[in-house]
C-alpha cells in the first residue's frame, strides 16, 4: 500500500471530463433473451444475474445518484437482447427505454457514451456464430440501423464493443479478428446519424515479464502484448490486420474508425515462461487480497496507466473503466487517488488524457457473481436500496475540486488503509 498522506496534490486540466459508468447486463435485471442469461441457467452458476440492481426499473433512481454525486459523464450499454429479443423482432418500448433515460441524463447536463455490445448479445444471435462469423455482418447492420438513429441525439461518445481484444486460444483469436471488421461496420453506421466520437473499449493490461531481463518471460510478454494490444492499434492506425499464425489483409474501412482511444485499465499481468498457461503469480509482497474470494485484480499497481497510456500519444484518449473491488471502502479511497496521481503524470508526458470514468456505479453482477465489489454505492440484494460508500463523496469531491488533494483526503481517510 502506498502512504497515501504523502501524495501531492494535484489538479486535471480545465474541462477533464469526470464520470462513472455500468453496463446493462450487470444491473438492469431480467435480460432473459442474452445469450449470458442463458449461459448461466446452462452451466448452473451458484450466483445468477437475477433482477441484478434491478437498474432497468430504477434507473430514474440511478440518474439521481449520478446527479447527486456531481458526475460530468456516465457510460452504460444498450442492450441488443431487449431490443431484438427474437430474430427480426424489434422491441419500441426497450429502444423508448434507452431513448428515455440518455435524455434524462442529457436534461441533467450528463454527458452520455452509449456502449452498444457490452459483452451480451441476443441468444438467436449466439446461435448463428455471433460475431466470429462474418455473415452475421448483416444482422449487426440491421440493428444498428434500427437503434442508433434513435438515441443518437442524445449520445456523446460511442463505444461500438466493450473489450473484444484479449485472448489467444482459437476461439478467442477468431472472435477478436472478426470483431475488428464489425466494429468498422458499427464506426461507419455510426457515423451516418452522428457527429459524436466513435471508439470501441479496448481492455489494455500491461503484461510484465516476471523475470524483467529473461528473455522467454520478456519474450511471451512481448508476444501477448501483441496479440492482445497491438493488433488493434495496427488496425485501427493502417486498415492492416496482422496476427501471428495469419495471412495478412487490409480492410480499409478500419483504418482511422476511432476517433478516440476508449482505455479500461485496472492492473498488470505477471507474464512467466516456465508457467503452461504464460500467466505467473504475482509477486508474494504485491499481492492484495481486498475479497474474500480468489479475484484477478489483487493488486494496486497504478504505474500500468502509465505504461500503458505512453503508447497511445496520436489521438484523445478517455479512461472509460478503471476501478477498485475491495470489501474495505477505504482502500477504494486510495486506490483513486493514486491512480488518477498517475493519469495526472501521464498528461505530464504528453498523452491527451481528457476523461476518468470509475468503475463502477453501483455494487453489481460481475459477470458470475456478486462479490465483487466495484461500486461507489452499495446495493441490497432484496430491496435494491442504494447507499453511498465513503469513496461516493470522496470522488464527488475530487469532480468539484478537478483533483485530489490532502485536504479531502484527510477528509476521508482517518489513517492508510490495510486488510486488517
Amino acid at each position: 500500500m502506498f502512504d497515501i498522506f504523502s501524495l501531492k496534490d494535484f489538479k486535471m486540466p480545465d474541462g477533464f471530463l469526470w464520470g462513472a459508468g455500468y453496463s446493462g447486463h450487470q444491473v438492469e435485471g431480467n435480460n432473459k433473451y442474452s445469450q449470458c442469461w442463458k449461459k448461466e441457467i446452462d452451466e448452473n452458476y451458484s450466483e445468477k444475474s437475477g433482477l441484478a440492481c434491478n437498474s432497468y426499473e430504477m434507473y430514474m433512481t440511478d440518474i439521481d445518484l449520478i446527479r447527486n454525486l456531481g458526475l460530468q459523464a456516465f457510460r452504460t450499454s444498450v442492450e441488443w437482447s431487449r431490443i431484438e429479443p427474437n430474430e427480426g423482432i424489434f422491441s419500441e418500448e426497450a429502444a423508448e427505454h434507452y431513448v428515455s433515460f440518455f435524455s434524462t441524463l442529457k436534461e441533467q447536463g450528463v454527458k452520455v457514451f452509449a456502449t452498444l455490445v457490452h459483452f451480451s448479445h441476443p441468444q438467436w444471435l449466439e446461435e448463428k456464430g455471433h460475431f466470429t462469423k462474418i455473415e452475421n455482418l448483416k444482422y449487426f447492420e440491421r440493428y444498428l440501423n434500427f437503434i442508433v438513429p434513435k438515441i443518437a441525439p442524445y449520445v456523446d461518445f460511442w463505444n461500438v464493443f466493450n473489450e473484444f481484444n484479449l485472448g489467444t486460444s482459437d476461439d478467442e483469436v477468431c472472435l477478436k479478428l472478426s470483431s475488428l471488421r464489425f466494429h468498422a461496420l458499427g464506426y461507419h453506421i455510426i457515423k451516418k446519424y452522428s457527429d459524436s466520437p466513435v471508439s470501441s473499449a479496448h481492455a489494455l493490461v500491461q503484461y510484465m515479464p516476471k523475470r524483467p531481463f529473461d528473455r522467454f518471460d520478456s519474450g511471451v510478454a512481448d508476444y501477448i502484448d501483441l496479440c492482445d494490444n497491438e493488433f488493434f492499434f495496427h488496425a485501427i492506425r493502417t486498415g492492416e490486420i496482422v496476427y501471428p499464425g495469419r495471412d495478412g489483409e487490409y480492410v480499409p474501412e478500419l483504418k482511422n474508425s476511432v476517433d478516440y482511444w476508449a482505455v479500461n485499465s485496472y492492473v498488470r499481468t505477471m507474464i512467466d515462461a516456465r508457467e503452461k498457461t504464460s500467466v505467473g503469480s504475482r509477486f508474494s509482497f504485491s499481492k492484495m487480497k481486498m475479497i474474500a474470494d480468489d479475484f484477478y485484480l489483487e493488486e494496486i499497481n497504478p504505474e500500468c496507466i502509465v505504461n500503458n497510456l505512453s503508447r497511445l500519444i496520436d489521438k484523445p484518449v478517455y479512461i472509460t473503466e478503471n476501478g477498485c473491488s475491495c470489501d474495505n471502502d477505504d482502500i477504494r479511497v486510495a486506490f483513486i487517488s493514486v491512480y488518477l496521481a498517475a493519469v495526472r503524470e501521464c498528461i505530464d508526458l504528453g498523452c491527451d488524457v481528457r476523461g476518468f470514468l470509475y468503475w463502477s456505479l453501483l455494487d453489481n453482477y460481475e459477470w458470475y457473481s456478486y462479490r465483487p465489489r466495484f461500486g461507489l454505492y452499495s446495493v441490497d440484494r432484496k430491496t435494491f436500496v442504494r447507499t453511498p460508500k465513503n469513496s461516493a463523496g470522496f470522488y464527488s469531491e475530487i469532480i468539484k475540486n478537478n483533483g485530489v488533494s490532502q485536504s479531502i483526503i484527510r477528509k476521508y481517510l482517518k489513517e492508510n488503509p490495510t486488510l486488517k
